[in-house]
This record gives C-alpha cells, structure tokens and sequence, in this order.
C-alpha cells in the first residue's frame, strides 16, 4: 500500500502481471514482450514489442487522468507538431486490477539528461512552436473531456513558496553550500503573493523525465499526459527556464509569441519547483543520474 511520500504506489504491477492483463483483454498484443520501461508518481510504464507502451495507475488519484487522457489525446492530433503517444487500447477494470489502464503507440528516444547547453539550444524553436499550438487548444473542448481546470492552483506563488522552504530543508545536504545558497536566495526574493490567472491547455508537467530526445539531443518526444489540464501557460513555457540555456529564451518566447512579466515570473518559480520534487524522489530512490539532472535544471532555471 501507499506510503508516506507522494510518489508512493498503492499498486504495483509486475511485468508478468502486465503480460496476463494485457494478453486477457487484447490477445493480438499476448506473444508480444513485455519489458518494463520505468513509473512516474502515476504510472508505471511498460513496452511491449516495440511498437506499443502500456500505461498502469499506481495510484487511485491517476485513474481519472487515465480516463481523461483516453478521450481528450486524440483530440490533440491536429495541434501537435513535436511526436506524443496516441492512444489505441483501452483497458477495463478486472478482479486482477482494479483500474483502467491505456496502452499507446511507442515514441522512441531518450531521456535529454547530461545535454550540453548548445544541445538544449537547439530545441528551443522546436518547443516554443509545440506549446503555441498546444495553447492554442480550445480550452472548453478539453474540459468537456475531463480536464480539470488549475486544480493545483498554480497561479498561488505564496504557497508554493512556503512548500519549496519546507523542501529546501530535506535536499539541502544533497546540494553543494553554492546550490543551496542560490536556491535559498531565490526563495527569499519571491515577494508576489499571486499572478492573474490565464487559462489554457496545458501538458501540465513538462520536464526532462517527460521529453525525449534523438541522438543529436533535439527533441523528438513528448510524452506522459497525465496531468493535461486547464490552467496558467507558464506551467509549461517553464521548460524557457529548466531545459533551454539563458540565451536561448529570448529566441523561444519571440517563436512562442510573447510573455509578459508574471508569466515569466512564474515560469521560473515552476521551473524550480518541479526540479526540486524530482530531486526529492531521486534521492529517496536512490537514483543519482536523476538527481544531478535535476540539480542541473534547478541551478540552470535560476541562471540569467
């Protein structure tokens, strides 16, 4: 059952147990192989062959996400311009699994971790061109389709910086004296209560373990949707701040077509904050190539 972190699974699937779920329901998949890929907070993520991933809550709070993702990702097709897993099966609820679970088309690459900043560069059109047509998404389409709308009440900079106080004081012995000295002064000069709230689709959780990257480290993917949602763009324009190199932003947000202030402001607050969490994870796991990426994408959001 479920820890206490929030990254704690309430099921867990084994391979074997995604091999006998998924052959029972969709046979034409059951001599495929089965080879689990990794989990997120939400997830855990199989390949099978090597055209198709399966997706398995770990959680009950992902069950409704897994549904919504299954109505509304098809719907995105047409705005898309940077590849993301479409759904294709779409698994029911059994006596051996009590959730629904989505099985998609693979999207191949890698993770974009240990980039040089010129690699990074490269991308930065790329991505700004994705985010100006996901945005552009009518918004009560999505909600129609379940997506919720700022459930995480992300346009609240007050809150989040009383979290990332609280989080600075369990990674900081995992961070250098210079880290934790910049961070901490990041933290201290926060002083805008809250942004106006700005709606629009969003990936919702756009960071480097949900982007894919070819050999040449551009990005060629964009994957795990479960936090698609209706809320502030600066959710996802964060990627100006935690992938892309200082002097690539200004190119970014020129393709993107502007951000004021705020948005920029609280881009930056994202781009921190989510880093922070997956540093927190990473060391919990025991995972040091994520937890220096991470590192990497904090100290790289607060560089100017």
């Amino acid at each position: 059952m479920g820890g206490t972190n929030v990254w704690d699974a309430e099921w867990e699937v084994s391979e074997e147990q995604a091999r006998r779920l998924i052959g029972r329901q969709f046979p034409q998949l059951s001599s495929k192989r089965v080879k689990r890929l990794g989990w997120g907070w939400d997830n855990t993520v199989f390949l099978i062959g090597d055209e198709y991933v399966f997706r398995f809550p770990r959680r009950t709070i992902a069950v409704g996400s897994i549904r919504m993702e299954g109505k509304l990702l098809p719907k995105l097709e047409a705005y898309m311009t940077i590849p993301y897993p479409k759904p294709l099966f779409y698994g029911e609820t059994s006596e051996e699994f009590p959730a629904p679970f989505l099985g998609y088309t693979y999207v191949p690459g890698s993770f974009p971790i240990g980039l040089t900043e010129d690699h990074r560069a490269l991308s930065a059109e790329t991505l700004a061109i994705f985010l100006r047509r996901l945005h552009e998404f009518p918004v009560q389409t999505a909600l129609k389709c379940g997506a919720q709308q700022d459930h995480r009440n992300l346009t609240d900079i007050a809150s989040r910086k009383v979290k990332l106080e609280g989080f600075l004081s369990k990674v900081v012995e995992h961070l250098s004296p210079e880290e934790s000295g910049v961070l901490e002064a990041y933290i201290s000069s926060l002083q805008k209560d809250r942004v106006e709230t700005v709606n629009a689709l969003l990936h919702g959780d756009l960071h480097f373990k949900n982007m894919l990257v070819n050999e040449n480290g551009i990005i060629t993917g964009i994957i795990d949707w479960g936090d698609l949602s209706v809320g502030h763009p600066a959710c996802d324009l964060s990627v100006a701040y935690s992938f892309l190199p200082p002097y690539a932003r200004s190119d970014f947000f020129e393709t993107y077509g502007g951000a004021d202030e705020e948005t920029k402001l609280l881009a930056r607050l994202i781009a921190v904050y989510i880093p922070v969490l997956i540093l927190m994870q990473a060391v919990d796991d025991g995972n040091e190539a994520i937890a220096a990426e991470a590192k990497s994408n904090i100290m790289r959001a607060l560089s100017d």
